[in-house]
C-alpha cells in the first residue's frame, strides 16, 4: 500500500525508474547558481555604469579584449531595437518557462545549466524594467567588447554558458528528470 501512495505521488517518478525529479538538491542547486551568476550580473554592471561611464574604452587585453560601456535597447547585435516592450515580456515568458521546467530537475548539470539560463535572462530583463528611458523599455548595459563581436554583458555569458550545457545535455542523451534517452 505504502509503495502504491508513493508512485501515486510522482508520476515522473513512474514514467522513469531511475528519475530524480523533483529532488531539492536540485532545486537548491538551481537556486543557488542562479542567485550567484544574477548577483555577479547586477554587481557587474553598477560597477561598469559607475566606472566607465565618460570613458574611453579600457583595454584589458591590447584590442582583444576590452571594456566600453553601451547601453543596448535590442536583442545581440542591437537588432530589434523599436521592440523592446515586446523583448521585455519575452524574458518574462522565458523567466517563466525556465522555472517551471526547474520543477523537474534531477540532475545537477540541468540545474547549472537552467540557474545560469534563468540569471541571464532576468539580469537583462531587470535592466529592461528598471533602467532608463522606463519601464519594459530600458536599455541593457553591455560593457565587454572583443574585435568583430557585440558588446555584451555577464548575463549574455549566463546565457550562452546555460545553452551551451543544455545542448550538451541533450546530446548526452540526460533528461531534465535525470533519466537517460
Amino acid at each position: 500500500m505504502q509503495a502504491a501512495r508513493g508512485a501515486s505521488l510522482n508520476p515522473s517518478a513512474d514514467a522513469h525508474p531511475d528519475s530524480r525529479a523533483g529532488d531539492p538538491r536540485y532545486r537548491l542547486v538551481f537556486v543557488g547558481v542562479f542567485l550567484v551568476a544574477y548577483a555577479i550580473d547586477v554587481v557587474s554592471k553598477m560597477v561598469a555604469v559607475d566606472r566607465l561611464t565618460g570613458r574611453a574604452d579600457i583595454e584589458l587585453v591590447g584590442e582583444w579584449f576590452q571594456l566600453h560601456l553601451t547601453r543596448n535597447p535590442g536583442a545581440a547585435f542591437s537588432t530589434a531595437e523599436s521592440l523592446t516592450p515586446v523583448l521585455s515580456l519575452l524574458a518574462v515568458a522565458a523567466a517563466v518557462t525556465v522555472v517551471w521546467f526547474a520543477r523537474r530537475l534531477g540532475t545537477t548539470s540541468w540545474a547549472i545549466s537552467l540557474g545560469l539560463l534563468l540569471a541571464g535572462i532576468t539580469g537583462n530583463l531587470t535592466d529592461r524594467v528598471f533602467r532608463d528611458p522606463g519601464p519594459l523599455h530600458g536599455h541593457v548595459i553591455d560593457f565587454f567588447m572583443l574585435p568583430n563581436w557585440p558588446v555584451f554583458n555577464v548575463a549574455d555569458i549566463c546565457i550562452n554558458v546555460g545553452a551551451a550545457l543544455i545542448l550538451i545535455n541533450t546530446v548526452r542523451g540526460v533528461s531534465l528528470d535525470g533519466s537517460r534517452a
